[in-house]
């Protein structure tokens, strides 16, 4: 098959991949030169240019797209496309509002009866300043009602922290914000779950586990996510089933009842805590970097599964690794997430002659060598038979590589135990 995924991260790296193993011409649009280090085909057309991607599809006969990233599907690429009647792999507009707006999201688990944090939302400054003030306690958590490319999320100490925030997105407008949601900080163990979606069809993938603050022992500030392991070895069957049970199924069920016709890829990203299991966020898409560890696990066609979902058709099974795990982290750029700081990553044999797989994200080729293009850089992904083995291996091969310009941290894969 010929195949465009759209984005031009790590986990759109991470998708093409699997798409590549079964022989399949694969595109990537816009992607960047890492990409075609593996023969994966990057297109100079960014995500948002709706227009120029259909008529790439429709010139080189695209047999179908994946979109990675939430901005296009959010901003309505399946309807663009569907209009156009071209197959395409994502939620359409009104469906990727579980990721667009927490409000809308948080509607949708209220009337499934789906646990999560309490809640308030405020679109007046003054007004959220008074909650916190009055009301409030801390740790509490502030969340940007948008996308904010998973930078949205402040866990905020006390009142002076917290007023700063909500200074900065609801008069400082950052992220384009216009409506933050204040909720109650849940304490324990946090983990994601993706599931393929059709309609009420839902097919769950191995759980995952991400780190999302920038520096060992989570501390300092949220990032895109620092890296991954899957599965998770402190979180039993029986918390999965429960989030199965509790969550995906009554989620994905009462979407459909709301007539909102799901299909593509939804993350839920949860946490078990003394009361049960709660759900943090959805997402309308593969996480990012929780995909660059989950998919390397499937066995069976990736692509099998995406054409069975398009045209509705029951999955009898999809099989998955059993054995070991898979550990990935992520190299980003000196002064990440405030102010990176771009330069050389080394010679482009070096990347191609690392025997671990490489998800590229914010780099670029110049002469022979791949330069930084971006924060989270490039992900390094092995898979082991146990944690200590993974970490060994990623970290041996991580620190051959230039140092000059990168910074990783070096506890990832720490809960899974």
């Amino acid at each position: 098959m010929k195949i465009l995924v759209v984005g031009s991260g790590a986990r759109e790296d991470a998708i093409c991949k699997a798409l590549l193993k079964n022989k399949n011409t694969v595109f990537c649009a816009p992607g960047n030169d890492g990409m075609k280090l593996s023969g994966i085909k990057t297109i100079s057309i960014n995500e948002d240019e709706f227009d120029h991607l259909t008529n790439f599809v429709q010139t080189n006969d695209i047999d179908y797209t994946v979109v990675g990233p939430e901005e296009p599907l959010v901003n309505g690429i399946v309807d663009f496309f569907k209009e156009r009647k071209l197959k395409i792999f994502g939620p359409n507009k009104l469906a990727a509002q579980v990721e667009g707006s927490k409000t809308f999201t948080k509607k949708i688990m209220a009337d499934a009866n789906i646990p999560t944090a309490k809640y308030h939302e405020f679109t007046d400054l003054e007004n959220a300043v008074e909650y916190l003030t009055v009301e409030s306690s801390f740790p509490t958590v502030i969340k940007a009602d948008g996308l904010a490319a998973g930078k949205g999320v402040y866990i905020v100490q006390d009142l002076n922290e917290a007023l700063e925030v909500v200074s900065e997105l609801l008069d400082g407008h950052k992220f384009n914000t216009k409506r933050v949601v204040i909720e109650e900080y849940l304490d324990g163990e946090e983990f994601s779950l993706m599931a393929f979606v059709d309609h009420k069809r839902f097919y769950p993938m191995p759980l995952a586990q991400d780190y999302k603050k920038i520096f060992e022992d989570d501390k300092g500030p949220n990032t895109g996510g620092m890296g991954a392991v899957c599965p998770v070895g402190n979180i039993s069957e029986d918390i999965k089933q429960m989030a199965i049970d509790q969550v995906l199924e009554p989620f994905v069920r009462q979407l459909y009842q709301e007539g909102i016709k799901y299909t593509g890829i939804l993350y839920a990203g949860l946490i078990s805590t003394k009361d049960g299991i709660k759900v943090i966020e959805f997402n309308a898409r593969f996480g990012d970097p929780e995909t660059e560890v989950v998919l390397p696990r499937l066995k069976s066609d990736l692509s099998d599964i995406f054409v069975k979902i398009l045209n509705h058709k029951k999955i009898t099974e999809i099989n998955w690794e059993t054995k070991g795990l898979n550990l990935g982290v992520f190299a980003v750029s000196q002064g990440y997430p405030q102010k990176p700081i771009f330069g050389s990553l080394g010679k482009v044999d070096d990347f191609k002659n690392c025997p671990l797989t490489i998800n590229f994200a914010g780099v670029r080729k110049q002469d022979e060598e791949l330069i930084s293009n971006g924060g989270r850089l490039y992900l390094m992904q092995t898979q082991a038979d146990s944690l200590s083995h993974a970490q060994t291996d990623v970290y041996q091969h991580l620190q051959r590589m230039n140092q000059e310009n990168i910074f990783y941290r070096r506890d990832i894969g720490k809960n899974s135990i």
